[in-house]
């Protein structure tokens, strides 16, 4: 089947609203799943045959339809269906037809019916593992940031995610983060100055550091990594108002809130792992950064069943 690569303006108007609502770019969107489509089915060079998906050309019927079915396989929460209905969207236009879809950042049981797709055949079987890549992926950083946000309830701080992301996916993984409930730190480079050990030590030290990118950029946010107490007093002492403690023990820690009361922001960092979330939120300090969250995604386990339609 050759697939029918619908304009972007041809996306409905409701689902383009709805990814932008999400604070996602329905654009940048639109684009990704153009580029994962043409790892499946290459645009055709001039003068070439488009490609198709030989297997379903070969066994299904032209002007067969079906149904299929999106479930869950185990216990978690979704992210990503509207992007899926995206992908189906691109490869069929106004002949699919999508319902019973579950609002992203709902918890799920093993064997609900998370998106309901109706179309022709060829069309579904085409686009199915395209789909299933983002909402399996998207899916899983949720249901993995809805764990650490469970083990931070009632304690006053917030998991963070990084910028650990793959690449070309980091809004998107963003966006699942905040489904599972979790924070986003900052989006790029340009979004907060993050002065980290090899900052530090070119610049000859922490405050040096911090007041090179204040005399730079003020108005920029700033966020300074410490290693120990002492950095982390001469950082209050110079007015830094956000400070990352990085691979502190949950001792310093408590240490480096009540040392701070209040002056700063404090992000603990580093080796984090579920079992201590709320060990060390319990210290006080008012975020949790763990590039986990992103760079060690476990897939969430959805199915895509067929019926004759």
């Amino acid at each position: 089947m050759t697939i029918r690569r619908v304009p972007f303006d041809e996306i409905p108007q409701s689902l383009r609203d709805e990814l932008t609502t999400a604070g996602l770019d329905a654009g940048e969107v639109y684009d990704a799943v153009e580029l994962a489509l043409d790892e499946d089915l290459p645009s055709a060079a001039p003068g070439e045959m488009p490609s198709e998906d030989v297997t379903s050309v070969a066994t299904i019927a032209p002007d067969s339809t079906g149904i299929g079915v999106f479930a869950a396989r185990e216990d978690g929460v979704v992210a990503g269906l509207g992007v899926a209905e995206l992908v189906f969207a691109y490869v069929m236009g106004d002949s699919v037809t999508v319902t019973d879809r579950v609002k992203d950042g709902s918890k799920v049981k093993a064997g609900d019916v998370i998106m309901r797709i109706a179309g022709p055949t060829r069309g579904l079987l085409t686009a199915e593992r395209t789909a299933l890549n983002y909402a399996s992926h998207l899916s899983g950083v949720a249901t993995g940031v809805a764990a650490w946000t469970e083990a931070l309830e009632g304690t006053g701080a917030q998991v963070l995610d990084t910028r650990k992301t793959l690449p070309g996916f980091r809004a998107l993984e963003k966006y699942a983060v905040r489904c599972g409930g979790g924070a986003n730190h900052r989006m790029s480079l340009a979004d907060m100055a993050l002065v980290k050990d090899n900052h530090i030590v070119a610049a000859g030290g922490a405050v040096q550091a911090y007041e090179a990118v204040k005399f730079a950029y003020p108005d920029v946010p700033i966020e300074v990594e410490v290693t120990t107490l002492e950095e982390l007093k001469a950082l209050l002492d110079a007015g830094c108002g956000r400070i990352m403690l990085d691979n502190m023990s949950t001792a310093m820690m408590k240490e480096a809130v009540e040392i701070t009361a209040g002056r700063a922001v404090l992000e603990a960092s580093g080796g984090l792992t579920l079992d201590r979330a709320r060990e060390v939120a319990e210290t006080g300090v008012d975020y949790l950064s763990v590039g986990a969250l992103t760079h060690s995604v476990k897939v969430f386990d959805i199915g895509f069943d067929l019926s004759e339609g």
